[in-house]
């Protein structure tokens, strides 16, 4: 009996929220070795995903809350703390499970997976009093941003940079908008039988993208479309990159930061005689580009190299690229609401660290563009020092270079020029487009 606790569907929640909380494991990668590896069916499987996404997505509240029936939890073993995290979590959030079922499973884990007795006696006596109090009210707390810090599981910096930079009101919608789910977005490659998709997916028309369908969940991965394709799974936002660089067929094209190779392929779908160049730090991500190439038919259109973008200039000629993406490397604070632990691994330095980089890229890789050529840069974050900032200090020390406009029929997207699509607005990942040209 003692090892059963692994095989229950929270043991093995538990399992995965250590790799993440202690071992800096991504959320997403945990469960995948988790869910691949061991002995979970559907139903469990779908359980755990949620017990993981919940808890860690909610984490900082859920630490207020025990903080009140917690005497002291430095005196805790690490994994009963995070036994005490994955059980409030469905207490406090999830109405279907009840409660008795919640406290016995924990009883039981700690009973079983610990070296010392007791740890059943502390977690049982823990959730009883969850269980039988009113939970303490977010009102009781006094100082503004502590406040939204608590209640949207947010680190307080990050709180007040989001206020900085977007006001009150709307960066509360932000907020509020990381707990919603993440939809499942595709990108039909023909997009003369987007209905047809449509139909069969039981899917809604993209808000954002001519060519996207989204639905609130789906296996997109396992259908036929998928494997012959005739579909991608890609964001909505990711879709508008490759269409920004209005490709007519012939260009050679530079990807200078191409894995996993969504745009990568997207681009290279609308050359003829033209080809991608797609760079990548390592090969087994070039890997991926090269798979994703292959299953849409693109790969005589695609060539990849192992290559940090920074040195372009050294192994390109001048002049070389008609067109060029820069999808740069960038905190992904735009990919909360799918990496909930993005929020706890980053900080203010990061950002300082981060621009250096993508400005690094942007004047290498601008002296392979043709005169007259343009360069798209976008990213999946949603501030400023990583957006706006890094084009505006780009044009101020490269003057043969000028801003390009872009546009959507979405105006509320339009932000100085660029494309800045923040989560609340679509339900989508935040995402950052904005395009220059280098001087005829």
């Amino acid at each position: 009996m003692a090892n059963d606790w692994k095989k229950m569907a929270r043991g093995g929640a538990l399992i995965a929220l250590e790799k993440v909380f202690h071992e800096d494991a991504y959320t997403n990668i945990a469960l995948n070795t988790l869910l691949t590896n061991r002995y979970y069916d559907d139903r469990d499987k779908g359980l755990i995903t949620e017990l993981v996404y919940g808890t860690v997505s909610r984490k900082i509240t859920l630490e207020w809350y025990l903080a009140h029936f917690i005497e002291d939890r430095d005196k805790l073993e690490l994994w009963v703390y995070d036994l005490l995290l994955l059980s409030a979590y469905q207490l406090i959030y999830l109405d279907k499970i009840p409660a008795h079922a919640v406290v016995n499973d924990a009883v039981n884990i700690a009973k079983n997976r610990g070296n010392k007795r007791g740890a059943e006696k502390l977690v049982n006596a823990v959730l009883r009093q969850l269980t039988s109090k009113d939970l303490p009210d977010f009102d009781t707390i006094k100082r503004v941003n502590k406040r939204y810090s608590i209640t949207y599981s947010l680190p307080v910096w990050l709180v007040k940079k989001l206020i900085e930079q977007y006001g009150q009101e709307r960066a509360e919608r932000i907020f509020a908008s990381l707990f919603d789910r993440n939809k499942a977005s595709i990108r039909v490659t023909d997009a003369s039988r987007l209905e047809e998709f449509k139909e069969t997916f039981q899917a809604e028309l993209s808000q954002l993208s001519p060519v996207g369908l989204t639905k609130s969940s789906g296996h997109f991965a396992s259908s036929l479309a998928f494997k012959n394709g005739a579909i991608t799974i890609q964001d909505e936002t990711s879709q508008l990159v490759a269409p920004t660089l209005g490709i007519e067929g012939s260009e050679m094209i530079l990807d200078a930061c191409a894995a996993p190779g969504g745009k990568t392929v997207h681009i290279a779908s609308d050359l003829t005689s033209g080809k991608v160049m797609a760079l990548d730090l390592y090969d087994h991500k070039l890997a991926l580009v090269q798979e994703n190439a292959k299953r849409l038919g693109l790969a005589d259109r695609i060539e990849t190299k192992v290559l940090d973008a920074r040195e372009a200039a050294r192994v390109f000629p001048a002049e070389y690229f008609d067109k060029i993406l820069v999808d740069a490397p960038c905190s992904g604070m735009g990919l909360m609401r799918r990496k909930p632990d993005i929020k706890y691994q980053k900080n203010l330095q990061d950002f300082a660290n981060l621009q250096a980089i993508q400005l690094e890229i942007l004047a290498s890789v601008c002296q392979t563009l043709r005169k007259g050529g343009i360069i798209t840069y976008s990213t999946c974050t949603i501030f400023r020092e990583e957006n706006q900032e890094v084009i505006k200090t780009f044009l101020d020390n490269h003057p043969d270079f000028e801003q390009v406009a872009l546009h959507h029929d979405k105006k509320d997207i339009e932000v100085d020029g660029c494309l800045l699509i923040t989560p609340e607005q679509y339900q989508t990942d935040g995402f950052f487009i904005a395009q220059l040209r280098k001087k005829a």
